[in-house]
């Protein structure tokens, strides 16, 4: 029987299972089979030693990583600037895993597996651009409007057990005119419940404003960055700054990513999902994954397009005289709005000339 070294090819795919604090590698021969595994620090000292290690095995045809998006972010990008090919390797199949059982060196290798099985196929984004800046913006301007609406509706609900006194001076006030008026009490003690009262008011007040402070800037931030990297995407009619963000962010920074039009609408959960069997063969229904946040953003676009752009509303009352229901409609549209910014994003803004 030969040496297993004369059995291998020398062509090696890496898997890796990701992990907070460590991650776990596993190298397979494509004739071979795994011949090893590693367990690496999640720093650069241990990406360099993967790096390594994995080119000692032969030459990488790709490595698999689990989690591209999370614990495998920063791996995912040290590894792409050393020229390696990179797949988002997804979980093992419940059932194998339930039959197989789990350890980190097992996810590894059935990452590994994935790869030489062809069902590891997709880029991850590169996160390391202008929309990796807009997702990180977003994600914070979104917690900071979440926790300003739950102050809002605290602070109303304490003001109805409040005085009468209090409650004639601080009615029918806009938010901002109301978080004002109650940020600028002054709480004569600590003595009764209507004291402890006005000192929650207060302090709900002051919190309303500085989130909404934060708000504004953070919406500004992500609104220069949507403005220089896209400028396309606000020209289309009813698409703003919150929907340009959220199509940019589905995209990435590397949109070539998505090969096509109707790649980029399953994604973003507006394409139909076949269900025909038998007699109902050819039937269809609504696509329920994807994006959910992009898929509402685009469904805003559409409704405002309904009420107020020409052109769309033409269209509806078309479909309507040929039946269609509403929903149906708006699905419709849905589609035509996906096929639009799809090319809005595969196109990049141009450089601006500089004076010689």
């Amino acid at each position: 029987m030969a040496p297993v070294e004369e059995q291998r090819s020398r062509h090696v795919v890496i898997g890796v299972d990701t992990h907070k604090d460590i991650h776990v590698a596993a190298v397979m021969d494509t004739l071979a089979g795994s011949i090893g595994t590693l367990t690496i620090p999640t720093n650069t000292r241990g990406f360099t030693a993967l790096e390594a290690w994995a080119n000692a095995h032969g030459k990488v045809i790709a490595v698999g990583i689990e989690g591209t998006g999370s614990y495998g972010a920063t791996l995912t990008s040290f590894l792409r600037r050393a020229g390696f090919k990179v797949l988002e390797a997804g979980r093992p199949d419940r059932r194998m895993r339930r039959m197989n059982g789990k350890s980190d060196t097992l996810d590894a290798e059935n990452a590994a597996q994935s790869i030489l099985a062809g069902l590891a196929t997709t880029t991850p984004k590169t996160a390391d651009g202008a929309v990796e800046m807009i997702r990180v913006l977003k994600i914070t301007h979104d917690t900071a409007v979440t926790h300003r609406t739950a102050a809002m509706i605290t602070l109303k609900n304490l003001l109805v057990h409040t005085s009468d006194e209090m409650r004639a001076t601080s009615g029918r006030m806009t938010p901002i005119k109301l978080a004002r008026h109650l940020a600028a009490l002054r709480p004569r003690g600590l003595d009764t419940v209507e004291d402890a009262s006005r000192h929650a008011l207060r302090s709900l007040a002051r919190r309303w404003l500085t989130l909404d402070t934060e708000a504004k800037d953070l919406n500004a931030q992500v609104a220069t960055l949507v403005s220089a990297r896209a400028p396309q995407l606000l020209d289309r009619f009813g698409v703003g700054i919150d929907t340009a963000a959220e199509i940019l962010i589905v995209a990435g920074d590397n949109p070539e990513q998505i090969r096509s039009e109707a790649a980029f609408a399953k994604l973003a959960g507006i394409s139909p999902v076949p269900t025909g069997s038998g007699k109902t063969s050819g039937r269809h229904r609504v696509n329920h994954g994807g994006h959910r946040q992009l898929n509402a953003a685009i469904y805003r676009t559409v409704i405002v397009r309904m009420q107020f752009h020409e052109p769309t509303r033409a269209y509806v009352e078309r479909r309507t005289t040929e039946g269609l229901s509403k929903r149906e409609i708006i699905r419709c549209l849905k589609r035509y709005v996906i096929r639009e910014v799809y090319h809005d994003i595969k196109s990049r803004p141009p450089v601006p000339a500089t004076a010689s």
